[in-house]
């Protein structure tokens, strides 16, 4: 991936765009998560409902650490399996506008483990961290897969294909697994051994 690449993804996400980008999941679609504008852009570009919570993406723990409110454990799990394809839920900062959150006080951190999407995060961070579909529509693991989101994207990152399989989304304050994806069984695991 070009430099030039990575600063025009950013440029677009300053100005207020959206740009889809790919983890090591699937491919997902980027804009400023402090920004409750650019946030609201992407629920209407998903036509996603408005009560369901958007993840924000890092580039590393330390980041994640500036926009939530972790306990030791979360920070420990956190440590363990990040970067990777877990996205973990935790008490979020008053950084993190309610538009992101569907008004709750947590929001799912992912750091995902994807050389373009972590050269971009370096650039510009928070980030939204949702899959690059329209709802309902199957995930993205290549551009060519893409739905009209493409459209409404001003730039799209081409890295390839991507694992394909979503992320565990993992409450470790509650032991809870919300969502089991690629790593869910380690995450089990883990949970189990820290009671």
């Amino acid at each position: 991936m070009s430099d030039d690449a990575i600063a025009a993804a950013t440029d677009a996400i300053r100005r207020g765009d959206l740009v889809v980008y790919p983890t090591e999941t699937v491919y997902g679609l980027a804009a400023d998560a402090t920004d409750a504008a650019a946030v609201e852009r992407v629920f209407e570009a998903k036509g996603r409902s408005r009560d369901k919570p958007v993840s924000l993406a890092v580039p590393d723990v330390e980041t994640a650490l500036d926009y939530t409110r972790s306990s030791e454990r979360e920070e420990r799990f956190m440590r363990e399996f990040l970067p990777g394809p877990v996205t973990v839920v935790v008490e979020k900062r008053e950084a993190v506008p309610d538009a992101l959150t569907a008004g709750r006080d947590r929001v799912g951190v992912r750091v995902p483990d994807h050389p373009v999407a972590l050269a971009l995060l370096r650039e510009i961070a928070p980030l939204t961290a949702t899959s690059a579909n329209v709802s309902g529509n199957p995930s993205a693991r290549t551009v060519d897969d893409l739905d009209e989101i493409r459209d409404r994207a001003a730039v799209v990152l081409d890295g390839g294909e991507t694992g394909g399989t979503g992320s565990t989304v993992v409450d470790v304050s509650a032991g809870t697994i919300h969502r089991r994806g690629a790593r869910a069984d380690e995450v089990a695991a883990w949970l189990d051994s820290q009671e």
